[in-house]
């Protein structure tokens, strides 16, 4: 079991940059998959990026490849994503979540722990 808490989201204009975290209580946040999904008002939840355990490799969504990094700090706990050059499409409900499947997973239905979200927001 494990518990998700998200952070770092906000309003922000176009062009700029946000640092969303996921802190994850447990003692075994280091042998979880975690991924970084979004959900825009109107919009089918959509996976953005994922890592392995390991934090090799890592899975970027086409719309975010170039602009997002995920990253993970396996001693802090915590799984971040850093958002960079924003567009106003970009504006949705940030999510983490963690996985037990054995490899690196994209699909959000191999993801069994779900954060509250986080809102973000980018002005034109």
């Amino acid at each position: 079991q494990v518990q998700l808490v998200e952070s770092g989201g906000g309003l922000v204009q176009a062009g700029g940059s946000l640092r969303l975290s996921c802190a994850a209580s447990g003692r075994t946040f280091n042998t979880y998959n975690m991924g970084w999904f979004r959900r825009a008002p109107g919009k089918e939840r959509e996976t953005v990026a994922a890592i392995s355990w390991t934090g090799s490799p890592a899975y970027y969504a086409d719309s975010v490849k170039g602009r997002f990094t995920i990253s993970r700090d396996n001693v802090k706990n915590t799984v971040y994503l850093r958002m960079n050059s924003l567009k106003p499409e970009d504006t949705a409900v940030y999510y983490c979540a963690a996985s037990t499947m054995a490899t690196m997973k994209v699909s959000p239905y191999d993801y069994s722990y779900w954060g509250q979200g986080t809102q973000v927001t980018v002005s034109s």
